[in-house]
């Protein structure tokens, strides 16, 4: 029972998988070919809709008026503001959401609701789509056409509401209501209006496959979490010790999201969205969240960026990297913070993160200029690895447990010393490159 009360019974993962049977069913109609669009979208809405009540309760208002808003201002505006308004009421909706989980924590030093928690984490999925929907209508990847003038000139009330239905499905479609990789709108609408990609026989190997994978990680996380369990945590441990209790704590904190991001991406697949539809030339593919090899072997603390969580990774990088002019990698983990919701933690950790970026950066730069022999480049990459692994494990505590009196103990553990190690060679090699150049 242990691994089923570890992982099963926590809300999000029971109601991902109460959504699996919908999923199937949902492909097995489009197999069938007896599914008109229409009805697809009506299916995957209404789902969607009785998934946010079942797992929310009342807190699901907060998630269905920035979705009814978003759909009101993308059939509003032209193509050219619409991006821009649209991320300033969701984020601007968003934050006032987190200011309310802020009150109940720091204020009232209250728990807070498991329903509200959820409703924060749907909301958080929500922001993602409605941001890759207004760019790519900015970008015109989606018709301006389509949604904006059209809509507005319809003449009848029911046409609108048909014209709006694709939208509000892709906003509250029940596979991502929850949790997965952010599909796009491109990707959404061609799987809805395409036949069905998988086959029974294939769908069930794949889907074994995964599930398997998630009943051995959650059997692993039973074994880490025994041994934190049995050992001291950051308040009683000493010296080195606290670098084991800061590693294994962190290891079990990933262990649980590659459990989730599997189970996530398997509901997906279920439902058919993680197969080759919509990818149109010059779009990337789709891309699960969990690269479980690659962020457990990489000495790169930015190639573990960029693979961790790796859907979000690249919305970040399309929404704010690739926008900015000035200091991109700051105003992106900075954005990242404000998206999480601006504990001290996370404020914190995300700022001390785009350092250690910036400073992989530097120092992979150098040695890739100095160290030539073989046995020296091996050495030199177990060492980084250890070291990013220590790193990482440091910075997912200070976002994990937010609070300023859980940092002060991470701040005064020996966890300190491997983020300043990289602080100082950040420093003398970004002096060392001004003076090249």
């Amino acid at each position: 029972m242990d691994w089923l009360q570890l992982f099963f019974l926590h809300p999000v993962s029971l109601y991902q998988v109460a959504a699996f049977p919908f999923a199937l069913l949902f492909n097995y109609l489009c197999i069938m070919d007896s599914f008109s669009t229409h009805a697809r979208y009506l299916f995957l809405l209404v789902v969607g809709e009785a998934l946010a009540v079942a797992a929310m309760g009342s807190f699901a208002v907060l998630v269905f008026i920035p979705a009814l808003c978003t759909v009101v201002l993308i059939h509003s505006l032209g193509p050219q503001d619409v991006h821009r308004l649209t991320f300033l009421f969701q984020m601007s909706w968003q934050t006032l959401c987190h200011l309310g989980l802020h009150y109940t924590e720091y204020y009232l030093q209250e728990a807070p609701s498991t329903r509200f928690c959820v409703t924060l984490s749907s909301l958080m999925l929500l922001t993602q789509r409605v941001t890759s929907l207004s760019l790519d209508i900015r970008e015109g990847k989606v018709a301006a056409a389509a949604a904006g003038g059209g809509i507005r000139n319809s003449s009848s009330l029911s046409e609108r509401l048909w014209g709006a239905l694709p939208y509000f499905s892709y906003l509250l479609f029940f596979p991502a209501l929850l949790g997965g990789p952010l599909c796009s709108f491109q990707r959404f609408q061609a799987r809805v209006q395409g036949p069905s990609s998988l086959y029974p026989r294939h769908s069930f190997w794949a889907l074994t496959r995964r599930g398997l994978q998630i009943l051995g990680l959650e059997c692993l996380k039973v074994v880490v979490r025994r041994a934190v369990s049995a050992g001291a945590g950051l308040t009683d441990c000493r010296q080195l010790q606290c670098v084991y209790v800061t590693w294994s704590t962190a290891g079990l904190f990933k262990l649980t999201y590659y459990s989730h991001w599997l189970l996530d991406d398997s509901l997906l697949y279920a439902a058919g969205f993680g197969s080759e539809f919509g990818q149109s030339p010059g779009e990337e593919g789709y891309i699960p969240d969990a690269d479980i090899w690659t962020l457990e072997t990489t000495h790169r603390i930015a190639l573990f960026t960029r693979k961790w969580n790796q859907s979000t990774a690249r919305w970040l990088r399309r929404l704010v990297f690739q926008q900015g002019r000035t200091w991109p990698l700051l105003q992106t983990f900075v954005f990242s913070a404000w998206w999480h919701g601006l504990h001290p933690g996370q404020v914190f950790g995300f700022l001390c993160w785009a350092v250690m970026v910036e400073a992989d950066y530097l120092i992979h730069t150098f040695a890739n200029v100095f160290i030539r022999s073989g046995p020296m480049r091996v050495l030199y990459r177990t060492l980084t690895w250890a070291h990013t692994q220590l790193i990482l494990a440091y910075i997912m505590l200070a976002v994990e447990v937010r609070s300023l009196s859980s940092l002060w103990l991470l701040w005064n553990s020996y966890n300190s010393v491997f983020p300043t190690v990289y602080c100082i060679l950040l420093f003398v090699l970004a002096k060392r490159k001004h003076k090249f150049n």
